[in-house]
């Protein structure tokens, strides 16, 4: 979504870092394009002027020390990093939970926000936390609402409390009273109350929203908004802000390609922070939002931590276990071991967004490769392996002309890719190989070392056997040898 706006921050810090030595001309300069560049994005005028303002205020105080150190256009960056994470809103905020359950979160928004879809994602959240959530059907007003929320919830293992049809009929008030109740019953510890979407600024339904909230006593009302809608989304949150009232924000349709100004003036124009992001249209597309992160990404920095942590989830702990254990003893990877590696990927979605969170992604070189990057290769190189035996996955030595061509069959590829696979795999053990031994003057690079503890032992050279000596043809020499 900030393409756009990262692409102009490197440019703008591009210029600066020609500069050398800077003058108050400079972050002049520099300011103008920054505020030219979140202007562009759709961020609240306000909002933009605030920020630079404040960049440029922090930059002339410290002028005279950033001019002293090596890297003058580092310091002016620095700030504008810190004060990107402030608009975001600083830091990550939290569900408060009540101390006696069930907690009652409420979601509110304008009609078309994904308000429904969000309610599944943050149950299943919610769940994989630990947590036992139900979701209510309080939106009676939307046709087909409550099926639609009784699909989701079935798709993440997550019950729906939905005791009127909808479609108008039925009293959203009573549900939501009668939901949490039905929750205390069965020992649920969360409840989240999906309520109707709103058009505009309607102030009949705006009053229900509000008869809602006066029932149900929320410890959480979340307003949900639509990443996409630009300046428009801040004058809605304003509206019911003032009309019913949120403690926090949670952002739909994240990844989508608007310029994203809701993001960046919405917590400054409300006061209330970003609590949740959807990323994505999977269920799994759905974290704590966090402004540090965001901010990174904006400024090209990447987001190494939560590629870091989605990897961490992806794989289970007894597999990273038998990984490790087979470092340690010096054991060769092999296809099966692919293979496991292959379903922890897939489980970690869409590899061109992972692969978007490495610092520098919206360079020109790696965008590019990101942009021919292809998802489908993932399942296609999968259904290859697949299609071995276990002998063959153990040993890809076995694999002569007439195996690969009934794997190519199997697989529904040509030959030519099975041949691939196998060179690349080859290769790639053979890399790890010497990564291990410090062979060739590879060692394993910082953050892929093994942990404290479990370092790979040494690998000592085999033992050679004793040459044989050669016997002598005299057969009177050769009865002395023996």
């Amino acid at each position: 979504m900030f393409e756009s706006l990262s692409n102009k921050f490197a440019g703008a810090f591009s210029a600066l870092r020609n500069k050398g030595r800077l003058k108050s001309g400079d972050l002049s300069d520099i300011a103008n394009e920054i505020k030219l560049a979140l202007l562009d994005s759709d961020v609240a005028i306000s909002v933009a002027e605030a920020f630079v303002k404040q960049i440029e205020d922090r930059s002339l105080a410290v002028l005279d020390d950033v001019n002293k150190s090596t890297n003058p256009s580092q310091a002016i960056f620095n700030i504008v990093n810190e004060e990107l994470t402030a608009i975001l809103g600083g830091s990550a905020r939290r569900i408060r939970l009540a101390k006696n359950p069930p907690t009652v979160i409420l979601l509110t928004g304008l009609q078309g926000a994904g308000k429904t879809s969000l309610a599944g994602k943050l149950a299943k959240w919610l769940k994989d936390q630990g947590n036992t959530p139900i979701l209510i059907a309080s939106d009676l007003q939307r046709p087909n609402a409550v099926t639609q929320l009784q699909v989701v919830g079935e798709s993440v293992g997550v019950p729906v409390f939905a005791p009127e049809p909808g479609n108008g009929v039925g009293d959203p008030i009573r549900v939501a009273k009668d939901g949490i109740k039905f929750a205390k019953d069965k020992l649920h510890n969360i409840v989240i109350v999906d309520t109707a979407g709103r058009l505009g600024i309607d102030q009949e339904l705006m009053q229900q929203a509000r008869d809602i909230r006066d029932a149900v006593n929320p410890d959480e009302v979340l307003y949900v908004v639509d990443a996409m809608v630009g300046q428009d989304a801040v004058r809605t949150a304003q509206a019911f802000l003032d009309g019913v009232g949120f403690d926090a924000v949670v952002l739909t349709k994240l990844d989508g390609d608007a310029r994203g100004g809701a993001a960046l003036s919405i917590t400054q124009i409300t006061g209330k922070p970003i609590m949740f992001a959807a990323t994505g249209e999977k269920v799994s597309d759905f974290d704590l939002f966090y402004p540090d992160r965001l901010a990174s990404r904006i400024l090209g920095l990447g987001d190494i931590q939560t590629l870091a942590e989605t990897a961490k989830s992806a794989m289970d702990a007894e597999t990273t276990a038998k990984f490790e254990k087979k470092f340690i003893e010096g054991a060769d990877f092999t296809l099966d071991d692919f293979l496991s590696q292959l379903e922890a990927m897939k489980k970690m979605g869409s590899m061109t967004k992972l692969l978007g969170m490495i610092p520098g992604a919206n360079s020109g070189a790696i965008k590019k490769q990101l942009e021919q990057f292809d998802d489908n290769e993932l399942i296609k190189t999968q259904s290859i392996v697949q299609s071995m035996t276990p002998i063959e996955r153990n040993d890809p030595k076995v694999l002569n002309g007439s195996r690969r061509a009934r794997i190519a069959k199997g697989s529904g590829r040509a030959v030519s890719d099975v041949n691939s696979l196998v060179d690349r795999f080859q290769a790639a053990q053979k890399m790890m190989r010497q990564m291990r031994t410090g062979k060739g003057g590879m060692q394993m690079p910082p953050g892929m070392q093994m942990p404290p503890g479990m370092a790979a032992p040494a690998i000592s050279k085999p033992v050679q056997p004793p040459k044989k000596k050669s016997r002598s043809g005299n057969p009177a020499k050769r009865a002395l040898e023996s």
